[in-house]
């Protein structure tokens, strides 16, 4: 197995994913993301500054706002942003994060993997990875 391979085995390993860059219009990768957790009885958690709810989920302004403690980060944000995430993730302790392509930055790879933090960076989109329906809507219990 490939060191690229245990990174995204350890990633996965969770069951509980913030989704940092969630968003509201289903054509973008922050809502693709999201939806992909929730298609894999994942929980993914909408984090985004402006938004209140995202695919019926109560959606966060920033990482430290959570109320369950997470496994992971999916980052999808401009790589400035990517940054401050990262920081933000190590004051939490969080320990795992998969950059999605386009929002990765040198200096964030470099200090999450100074931090001990499992980076996933420069590779696949979790969307190939865990495989995702784009029609798929979540069903919701009463």
């Amino acid at each position: 197995m490939s060191e690229e391979e245990k990174s995204i085995e350890a990633f996965l390993a969770g069951s509980a994913f913030a989704v940092v860059g969630a968003s509201a219009n289903r054509e973008k990768y922050g809502n693709k993301i999201l939806r992909c957790y929730m298609q894999h009885d994942l929980q993914g958690i909408p984090v985004h500054p402006t938004l209140n709810e995202v695919e019926g989920e109560p959606c966060f302004e920033q990482l430290s706002d959570l109320c369950t403690m997470v496994h992971g980060v999916s980052i999808i944000t401009p790589p400035a942003v990517t940054n401050q995430i990262i920081e933000e993730m190590i004051e939490l302790g969080i320990k795992h994060v998969w950059m999605q392509p386009g929002a990765e930055s040198k200096e964030a790879i470099a200090r999450a993997q100074e931090a001990g933090i499992n980076c996933i960076a420069g590779g696949p989109c979790l969307l190939v990875v865990l495989g995702y329906r784009d029609k798929w809507t979540p069903v919701r219990s009463s």
